[in-house]
């Protein structure tokens, strides 16, 4: 697990579980998500409510790389869908909690990634594996604070944020 401050006065906790190798560094990530989490302040207020208020904000995330086979038990187990995804996204905020003790990080939740899918889906796109890990990085994010897609103008705008939140870490990594 490694943290990362910025001058965006929060802090990032960020866990990254990297099971296949894929090609970017756990210190990228943290790049990317600290600065995706720049971009979205206003989506990451509103999820922290008034919660300590008086201190810096701070936030946990937890990145799992791995194998088509893995998402597939994850997408079977909890979403009732036997077949793997290029990205899973479990929202920590989605489930009845009790109130964290103060100054404990915010969890946002878990993004889960399928290597071999996203390298598919980076060759049919004609890009780099690394471009789309960040794709689909981005998006689980938007899901873990909560973006959804359950028609074609939310995937739309989603989309664009997406868009948006890749081309503001172009050069984080």
């Amino acid at each position: 697990m490694t943290v990362a401050e910025t001058a965006s006065s929060f802090t990032l906790d960020l866990a990254v579980q990297d099971s296949v190798n894929g090609p970017i560094s756990n210190e990228q990530w943290e790049s990317l998500f600290t600065v995706w989490l720049e971009q979205m302040t206003g989506d990451l207020a509103e999820l922290a409510g008034d919660r300590d208020a008086d201190t810096e904000p701070a936030y946990e995330i937890s990145l799992l790389l791995t194998t088509d086979a893995e998402v597939q038990t994850l997408n079977r187990d909890y979403r009732d869908k036997d077949q793997p995804t290029d990205v899973l996204s479990f929202a920590a905020l989605e489930v009845d909690a009790p109130p964290l003790p103060p100054g404990e990080p915010l969890p946002l939740g878990d993004i889960i990634i399928s290597i071999e899918t996203a390298q598919r889906q980076a060759e049919s796109q004609s890009h780099s594996l690394a471009t789309e890990l960040q794709w689909l990085a981005s998006h689980g994010l938007l899901h873990l604070l909560g973006w959804d897609h359950p028609d074609d103008a939310s995937l739309a705008r989603m989309l664009q944020q997406q868009g948006q939140l890749v081309k503001a870490a172009e050069s984080s990594i």
